[in-house]
Order: structure tokens, then C-alpha cells, then sequence
């Protein structure tokens, strides 16, 4: 549901106005209404611009912290962000010449390794005695074998369709159709001691910024907490209105309901003159929202869409049970769901507070799975409608055929789970328009409603043998009169009734076209789940064959260590990819398929009170 609010005017005095925000912020409650009267602070845009800048850097140290994490093995930093700053740009710098450097030696290497290991000593000693060596390069097919008499021209290596060839002679070589190669005046051996020399000071320095980011990454983090807070100050400073030539200044702001009887106490406190009321339907109010410990996880899904408008509805509460749901048909396998319990129940105790609600998504997600992986049947890849099990039991599965036709009957559920929930999203459209602008401007809304909703159940009662064709046929018939009026005469009784008549034509095409194709995509639901429970038999086969081919060997003893090994890996990276699918495609059926046949816009303002950093992550 959502917090309802209480809105808050507050004239202040202008000399108290710091004062008192420092107040405001200590108390932690109040969302306060940033007015921009369109100039640009420059104390402001510093900050912004500072903040901007340590964020890029906390990333660039996060990625370097490579130390060991052991508790107690790094120093406390003492350092200011700005030395952090400063000495890893230093350490950086450093890193970065001996890359150059190492770069460039193994260039130079790959240069001498052609021409093999020499002494450019004994090179300088005959070219004292006046014999010259020089060092050519030419392709394969221009060497000319003259040049070894002319030129005592030898040949050191071939290459890649180059010849690297030298010439030793007292004169020197000026004819030859070869490009001269320059060498490093060093040996092979010398440029290889010096390049390991270099890796092994690249290596300890590494090693070093790894040591330095651990140790000074918490700096930055609080660098960037006091940025923040300083931020959201001078926000709030600059966003009240100056009122009677600058000496009041009116500060606007939302509080919940049950924190208002706080807000006021340091009101009267503080001698501030304020009013307070409700906030209305049509007020812009910030939401929060408030749901109990089982749907309280998904309201990061609410959140990841967009938050509702005031006067709509919280959506989680409703959406909650679909996305378990569908969560559990894609994953499709009880023994799945139970590990992710498991994984909840551990983690929960090992991670933050602020992270225990997702670990209690997790555990009801994975509740889901285990309900809906019995009811299809698979447990670990294994089909138990093929186990030894009661017919009691196997009664409940949800498994063969669908009537006489050649459909799963896993398919047929999935198709009737999407239809229950597309008629879910369209009741809740057409009781929110009601609630929000009256029955008499929502006509259209039930007319739909009553259309696809009462044409499902009348094909179910006949379906079933609760009605007979001949009450089948006159109830779609009447179920289409009364919709056509809602639909094609009165969807808007502000119009003219032709216009009224062609928007619901239009309206028909958007919806046959539509309603179709958002009721296909819960197939999605049904392929997911065969894909992963088909992945898991294959694995469990391929176990079982490999642990029957080494049965006679040291008494089947690694014929099982194998069996045990494929299952687990098999079975971690099905797990692994059906939780990554089951996330995804049960976030885009409520994204797309719910939300939009649910009239929902997700345009409202998320509730974020003026408040430390620290505070409001808590």
C-alpha cells in the first residue's frame, strides 16, 4: 500500500534558514520540493562536478583492489581524498612508463631474435680494423645470391617471406636493394635480463596500487558520503522561495503520516510557522511505500519500473503472487526451488541488513519453484510421474496430454495462467478508472472487461458441461450487446457518438491485435520450463551412462565420483541459466503484458527524505 502523507509549508527567517535545515536533516523525515528558479549556483556546480570526478575515481580504485581481503592485513588509511587522488595518479603514472618501457623491450627483443645472440663489442672491434658489418632486410624473392661473392653477403634467417641477411666487407655497401636494418646496441641476452627485470618491478607494483586501493578505497567512499550531503544541503538551500524581499523563505515538503506528529514537535521547537494538511488525490506527493515482510521484497520490481502516482495504487501487493508464479514455471523444478530456500536461509544470516529483504524475495521465490516444480513434476531433472509414487499424489501433477489433443498440458496451463492474468490486469484497470474518475467515465474500461472476461467464463462453464451451446451462444450474445454499448457508445459521454464509435473501432484493432500476441507470450512459461527440466534429464543421463560404463572398475567407486561431478556441475549451470531466465522474461510478462492491460504508468515520484546519506541507507 501506499504511506499516505502530509504536506508542509514552512516560512523560515533568513538568518535561521542554514540552522535550521541542519535541523531538518537530523530528523530525517521530510521530502523536501526543490524550486529552480533557473540560476546556476557555482558553489553548487563545483560540488556536482567534484562528486562526478571521485565516483569515476572510486570505480578506477574498486576495479584495481585486487589485494587479499584478510581482516586486520591492510592498514587504516590516514590520507585526505585528495592525497588518495594525488598519490594514485603518482602510482599510476609510475605503472604506466614501465609498461612503455616493457613494451618496448619486447619489441626490441622480437628485432634481435631474428639476428640471434652476438656481441656488439666484437662488431665495434672489426669495424676498428676496418671491416663493416652491415644488416639488411628484403623479400624472399629479391635476395640476390651474387651479393655473397660481391658483398660476402650471409644469410641468418628466412622469415615470414623476408630475408634478414648480413654483409662484412671494408667498404661500405651502397648497391644492394635491401633495406638496412637498425638494431638496439644491446645483446639478446641483455634486453631479455632487462625486460624480466621490468616485468618483476611491474609486478610489485601492481601489487602496491592493489595494496594502496584496498587500504584508501573506504576514503573515497567518504569523500564521496560528504559530497553527497553537501549536495543535497545546498539543494535544498537554494530551493526555497524568498519571500518579502528576501527576509522569509518558504520551504515546501512531504512527511508520512505517521512521522508528522515528529515534524511538528520541532516546528513548535524551532518557533517555524507552518501549515499542514492531507495530501489530496490530485497532489503530486511522493510515495512510499509499505507492505508486509512476504511482498515487501518485490517492491524493487515496482521500483525498477516506475513508482505510482498518488492517487493510483501500490502494484506490488498484486503483482507479488503472478511473479512467483511465473518465476516457478520458468525454473520448472522443485529440487531447484529448494536449493534457492536454502541459499536464502544461509545468505540471510551472512549478508547487511539492507540486503536481508532481497534474500527474502529470494526464499519466496524459491518457495515458488518448489510448489510449482511439484506440480509439473520434476525434481532435479528427475520426471517424478515415472517414480514409484501414489496415484494420490501424481493426480496433482500437471503432466500428458490436454484432453485428446496432442497438447502438454503444461503448455494449456500456461496459456490459461496468461489469460487469468491478463483478465487480473484489465479488473484492475477498470477499478482504478472508477475509483480515480467515477463509474460513468470508465465505461469503456468494464465494457472490455466484461467483453474478454465474460466470454472466458462462459466458454469455461460450457467447456466443463455446467451450460449447455444453446445458453453458451445467448450469453455471448448478450455479454457483446451490453460491452458495444461501453465500448463503441459511451467510452467517452463527453463526445459526439460518432466519434465515440470510431475511437472504439480503433480501440478493437489495438485490442485483437494486441490481446493475442500478450497472450502467446506466456508460451514463454511453459518453453522455459520444458528447456530446463530437459537439460537437467540430459545431464542426469549422461551421469548415469558414464556411471554404468565404469561399473566393474575399483567397485563402480569412479563411475560415481563421475555421476557426482556431472550432476553438480551439470545442474549448477542449468540452475545458473533458468534463475537468470525465470528473472528476466517473469519481469518483462508483468512489465508488458500486466502493466499495459493494467492502465498502469509508474510515473510518480519515489519518497526520499532530506536526510544524512548514512541514515537513509540504513
Amino acid at each position: 500500500m501506499i504511506a499516505k502523507m502530509n504536506k508542509f509549508s514552512l516560512l523560515i527567517y533568513h538568518k535561521e534558514y542554514e540552522g535550521f535545515l541542519e535541523k531538518l536533516r537530523d530528523l530525517g523525515v521530510v521530502h523536501v520540493e526543490i524550486h529552480t528558479n533557473g540560476e546556476v549556483d557555482d558553489s553548487l556546480q563545483a560540488l556536482l562536478r567534484k562528486h562526478s570526478y571521485y565516483k569515476n575515481l572510486l570505480k578506477e580504485v574498486t576495479a584495481l583492489d585486487t589485494a587479499p581481503a584478510k581482516a586486520g592485513s591492510l592498514p587504516q588509511s590516514d590520507l585526505s581524498a585528495e592525497a588518495v587522488d594525488e598519490q594514485f595518479e603518482a602510482l599510476k603514472e609510475h605503472l604506466q612508463k614501465l609498461s612503455a618501457q616493457r613494451a618496448s623491450l619486447e619489441k626490441e627483443i622480437a628485432q634481435m631474435e631474428i639476428w640471434g645472440e652476438f656481441d656488439w663489442k666484437r662488431v665495434e672491434a672489426l669495424a676498428e680494423n676496418g671491416y663493416f658489418i652491415h644488416f639488411f632486410a628484403c623479400p624472399e624473392r629479391n635476395f640476390d645470391e651474387a651479393w655473397v661473392d660481391a658483398y660476402n653477403a650471409m644469410v641468418i634467417q628466412r622469415k615470414g617471406g623476408q630475408c634478414y641477411f648480413i654483409t662484412v666487407g671494408k667498404e661500405p655497401v651502397v648497391s644492394v636493394e635491401a633495406e638496412a636494418v637498425r638494431l638496439p646496441q644491446a645483446s639478446l641476452s641483455g634486453l631479455q635480463d632487462t625486460c624480466l627485470a621490468v616485468k618483476g618491478e611491474i609486478e610489485q607494483e601492481e601489487a602496491q596500487l592493489a595494496r594502496f586501493c584496498a587500504s584508501n578505497k573506504s576514503v573515497l567512499e567518504s569523500a564521496l558520503i560528504r559530497l553527497e550531503e553537501e549536495i543535497d544541503l545546498l539543494k535544498v538551500k537554494f530551493g526555497g522561495e524568498k519571500k518579502a524581499a528576501g527576509a522569509l523563505i518558504l520551504l515546501e515538503g512531504w512527511a508520512p503520516e505517521d512521522s508528522s506528529d515528529a515534524v511538528c514537535a520541532l516546528l513548535d521547537q524551532e518557533g517555524v510557522y507552518y501549515d499542514m494538511r492531507p495530501a489530496g488525490l490530485e497532489d503530486d506527493a511522493p510515495i512510499k511505500l509499505k507492505n508486509n515482510f512476504v511482498t515487501r521484497g518485490f517492491e524493487a520490481l515496482t521500483k525498477m519500473y516506475g513508482m505510482p502516482d498518488y492517487g493510483e495504487f501500490d502494484p506490488t501487493p498484486l503483482l507479488a503472487p503472478f511473479y512467483a508464479l511465473f518465476f516457478g514455471l520458468c525454473l520448472g523444478d522443485a529440487g531447484y526451488g529448494v536449493f534457492l530456500v536454502l541459499l536464502g536461509l544461509y545468505l540471510k544470516k551472512k549478508v547487511s541488513p539492507s540486503m536481508a529483504g532481497m534474500m527474502n524475495l529470494l526464499i519466496t521465490l524459491g518457495v515458488a519453484a518448489t510448489l510449482v516444480g511439484a506440480l509439473v513434476g520434476t525434481f532435479f531433472g528427475v520426471e517424478l510421474v515415472k517414480l514409484d509414487l501414489p496415484e494420490s499424489v501424481k493426480r496433482w501433477m500437471i503432466v500428458g496430454k490436454f484432453g485428446d489433443t496432442s497438447y502438454d498440458m503444461t503448455m494449456a496451463f500456461a496459456l490459461m495462467v496468461g489469460m487469468v492474468h491478463l483478465c487480473f490486469a484489465m479488473t484492475v484497470k477498470a477499478v482504478c478508472q472508477t475509483v480515480r474518475y467515477g463509474f460513468i467515465h470508465s465505461l469503456s474500461a468494464w465494457g472490455w472487461l466484461l467483453l474478454v472476461g465474460g466470454s472466458v467464463a462462459s466458454a469455461t462453464l460450457h467447456y466443463l458441461g455446467v451450460i449447455p451451446l444453446d445458453v453458451f451462444q445467448l450469453s455471448l450474445m448478450v455479454i457483446g450487446g451490453v460491452s458495444a454499448i461501453g465500448i463503441y457508445l459511451l467510452n467517452n459521454i463527453r463526445r459526439n457518438v460518432f466519434m465515440n464509435i470510431g475511437v472504439g473501432l480503433w480501440d478493437t484493432y489495438n485490442m485483437a491485435t494486441g490481446l493475442l500476441g500478450d497472450l502467446l507470450s506466456y508460451l514463454r512459461l511453459y518453453a522455459l520450463g520444458l528447456a530446463g527440466g530437459m537439460l537437467g534429464g540430459v545431464f542426469n543421463s549422461l551421469g548415469m551412462q558414464l556411471r554404468d560404463s565404469m561399473a566393474d572398475v575399483l567397485w563402480g567407486i569412479p563411475g560415481w565420483i563421475c555421476f557426482g561431478l556431472i550432476f553438480v556441475f551439470g545442474h549448477t549451470l542449468n540452475m545458473a541459466l533458468s534463475c537468470l531466465s525465470a528473472y528476466v522474461h517473469s519481469i518483462r510478462l508483468t512489465f508488458v503484458e500486466y502493466f499495459k492491460n493494467s492502465g498502469y504508468d509508474g510515473r510518480g515520484t519515489m519518497y526520499k527524505p532530506f536526510s544524512s546519506v548514512e541514515k537513509n541507507n540504513k
